[in-house]
């Protein structure tokens, strides 16, 4: 309800988030190229990750946000090489859980929300070649790999705007 927007037609312009209410992050599928404010429209037909966001709506686009995808076969970090054919037929939406199957990679993305995070579980095929692609996107972000921890960890500093000069978006995975 209220995804089937664009801006000429300003019908909705709302997306699928997938938290709790008064959440410190939001969690939303990303149909539509970062920084362009449509992060999910109803009509796509391919996600290219999971996205955090603190979108309030397409007209003031975001900040804070990095997103987590799931690959099989060959790691693919542009957007638009790493996304995967969905189809709404796959797709259960309600605020407090989130599941798609990811054709192209044959995994099923599945994430609930917590007060300040969220939990995601990845079902993929048998392989010795499955990936989770972290994009912290541009402008000065950062992520380092722990192996030994089994941690990734970093900061985005991606923003639209109307946040302070040494603004930093952290997390921990």
């Amino acid at each position: 309800m209220g995804t089937d927007s664009k801006p000429s037609l300003s019908n909705g312009n709302t997306y699928p988030a997938i938290a709790v209410p008064w959440g410190m992050n939001f969690w939303t599928p990303q149909t539509g190229k970062m920084g362009d404010g449509w992060a999910y429209t109803y009509s796509a037909d391919k996600i290219n990750g999971f996205k955090q966001t603190h979108q309030p709506s397409p007209w003031m686009n975001d900040h804070g946000q990095f997103a987590i995808m799931p690959v099989t076969g060959s790691s693919k970090f542009k957007p638009e090489s790493r996304a995967s054919w969905f189809s709404h037929k796959a797709e259960i939406v309600k605020p407090y859980y989130y599941s798609v199957y990811l054709a192209d990679y044959d995994v099923t993305t599945e994430i609930t929300p917590t007060e300040r995070a969220a939990q995601f579980r990845f079902t993929f095929p048998k392989s010795d070649s499955s990936f989770i692609v972290v994009d912290a996107f541009d402008n000065g972000s950062y992520i380092k790999i722990i192996p030994a921890e089994k941690k990734i960890m970093g900061y985005t500093t991606k923003n639209s705007g109307g946040v302070g000069d040494n603004f930093k978006d952290y997390f921990v995975i």
